[in-house]
């Protein structure tokens, strides 16, 4: 859910509202517009490596499920408290906020970043795609158990664009499409979206009552390589901060990260202007970058159906199927 922080905290201040707490950092954190369950790293499918087996950054132990589980027990120890009145309610959503509510879910490249999809065959990479998408769908119709009726659901961007996946080592030239992104890679992405879009298609008819969004975030980024100039930006592959390469990116020696040079230790910093780039540190957007892609997609012109945020929380229901 790497998007997912940068999307709620944009979300939540064209909307008049205050930034959503992250649940894990509680200590006096205020809860009554909502929580965000999003890690980064985070994965639909529990990881299958740590820390201490693959000795570099692993995936994050809060998958999916464990993020449903959280948003249960948040539910129902949150009314618990509120129900004791003093402080509480102030600090925790009203009852009736979890069915208003909109739930939104930005999850799965780190899934398909995970696997080495590009060895499989069609006939694995189907299974595997199958798999995480019936997660995903069992999370989603545990959230709709627990009352949950609005959902925003964002397709995966792509991932050829990110610079931390461009090793001209793994591609041919002819791999490479116009605006220098892997084909294989953005094609993968897109298969991951043509299947969590039928998901979505196939939760509309087994969920009735919920309202589902499906926002095409992939269409929205990649214009920004296509056309970088055109919106403001510049060097739409290199990373911002970084060091070394092509792109400006070095897996061993990332964004923050300390290195020598000519005898000197000195830290890998960001580049001068922020702002006209649009990727930070080779796997995450910039600010600048992420606030473009946001304007995009709030106003529903990349949504299915073609509905703004504002309005993602009405639907009209059928007395009869109430």
């Amino acid at each position: 859910m790497k998007y997912m922080f940068v999307f709620a905290n944009f979300a939540a201040n064209s909307l008049g509202l205050p930034f959503i707490h992250p649940y894990l950092d509680s200590i006096r954190a205020n809860f009554s517009h909502g929580a965000n369950f999003a890690t980064a790293g985070s994965t639909i499918r529990r990881p299958n490596t740590t820390i201490f087996r693959s000795g570099s950054n692993p995936s994050s132990p809060f998958s999916l499920d464990v993020q449903s589980g959280q948003f249960s027990q948040f539910k129902n120890r949150s009314q618990w408290a509120y129900n004791r009145e003093g402080v509480f309610k102030e600090l925790l959503p009203k009852g009736d906020f979890f069915s208003r509510g909109l739930y939104t879910f930005d999850i799965g490249q780190n899934d398909i970043t995970a696997e080495d999809y590009l060895n499989m065959t069609a006939a694995q990479v189907s299974a595997a795609l199958t798999d995480i998408l019936d997660k995903f769908a069992v999370v989603l119709k545990e959230v709709y158990e627990q009352g949950g009726r609005s959902f925003w659901i964002h397709n995966t961007g792509p991932l050829g664009c990110l610079a931390s996946a461009l090793d001209p080592r793994n591609f041919t030239k002819d791999q490479f499409d116009q605006a220098g992104c892997a084909i294989p890679l953005n094609e993968l992405a897109q298969k991951f979206n043509m299947r969590l879009n039928q998901t979505v298609v196939q939760l509309r008819k087994d969920l009735p009552l919920a309202a589902f969004t499906y926002v095409d975030v992939y269409s929205a980024k990649y214009n920004l390589f296509k056309q970088p100039e055109k919106y403001g930006f510049e060097h739409p592959l290199m990373v911002c901060c970084g060091t070394g390469g092509k792109y400006n990116f070095n897996s061993d020696a990332r964004c923050g990260d300390f290195i020598i040079v000519n005898g000197t230790e000195t830290i890998v910093g960001a580049c001068k202007d922020p702002s006209t780039r649009i990727i930070w540190d080779g796997v995450h957007y910039t600010e600048a970058a992420n606030d473009w892609v946001f304007k995009q997609i709030a106003d529903g012109a990349f949504s299915d159906p073609p509905i703004p945020l504002r309005m993602a929380c009405h639907k009209e229901i059928d007395p009869s199927t109430s």
